[in-house]
């Protein structure tokens, strides 16, 4: 039943085209009862490998700017190892409901970048020219090891998050944000993964159904993804950490 449900859920994954990794933790808690620093460990790793070939899809597309993300994913690694310890001193009950918080949160910046574009830009002022040199280093270090916490500490990839700091803060156009936000979050899922490895949290055989059920599921949705029409595509992105984050706050 777990393989089945990740390969319905890899599926609806790939074809809303959404990271997807607090779904799998509420799946995971409320529907299998697997404790939460387990399936965070989980998530967290599944997205090590996932994001990693999206984010050579992205740079082979030139929609990366690699610079930046060296920047952020240097200070995000750091940061989600943290945040896996943190994350291991919580108790469940209290990193389940911070948890889903973060997944209503990412909604709710999910909402106003797809809905509500005109109004952002018009009350967010986003850089205009690329961010370099030390002034990078001086911003993107510290935004992408706070990232890296977050992600680290509730299983999360701070996606929504990376894409605003990218285009407000870093003058990083959107397609190259979305692009590079990828290629961040995987030294922060590869690290995150590691610290609750220490803490004997990633469950192998756990790990490996969901990954691959994940993998196959993801790539059967991208194929179908086209079928759908923009507005289905767009609902079903903020739809699902909404679900998944009030199912937290609500069974936590």
């Amino acid at each position: 039943m777990l393989f089945l449900s990740m390969l319905l859920m890899g599926g609806i994954i790939g074809f809303v085209g959404a990271g997807g990794s607090g779904v799998i933790i509420t799946l995971l808690v409320v529907g299998f009862g697997v404790p939460i620093h387990q399936a965070l460990a989980v998530a967290l790793g599944s997205m090590a490998f996932t994001t990693l070939s999206g984010a050579v899809s992205h740079y082979r597309e030139h929609e990366v700017i690699p610079l930046t993300g060296a920047v952020l994913g240097a200070g995000g690694l750091l940061g989600a190892l943290l945040g896996a310890v943190i994350s291991n001193h919580m108790e469940a009950p209290n990193l389940s409901l911070f948890t889903g918080v973060m997944l209503l949160s990412s909604a709710v910046l999910l909402y106003l970048r797809i809905y509500r574009a005109v109004w952002l830009s018009a009350h967010i002022h986003v850089r205009e020219e690329l961010l370099t040199g030390r002034r990078l280093c001086l911003c993107g270090l510290p935004v992408g090891f706070l990232c890296g916490v977050l992600s680290g500490a509730f299983g999360i990839g701070a996606a929504a998050y990376i894409q605003i700091a990218l285009m407000v803060v870093f003058g990083v156009p959107l397609l190259q944000a979305i692009g590079t936000t990828m290629m961040i979050i995987v030294p922060i899922s590869v690290s995150g993964g590691i610290g609750y490895l220490l803490y004997g949290q990633l469950e192998p055989w756990l790990f490996i159904q969901t990954l691959v059920a994940l993998s196959l599921g993801s790539y059967v949705g991208a194929k179908l993804t086209h079928l759908a029409p923009l507005p289905v595509l767009r609902f079903w992105i903020v739809a699902l950490p909404t679900i998944g984050g009030t199912i937290m706050i609500l069974f936590h």
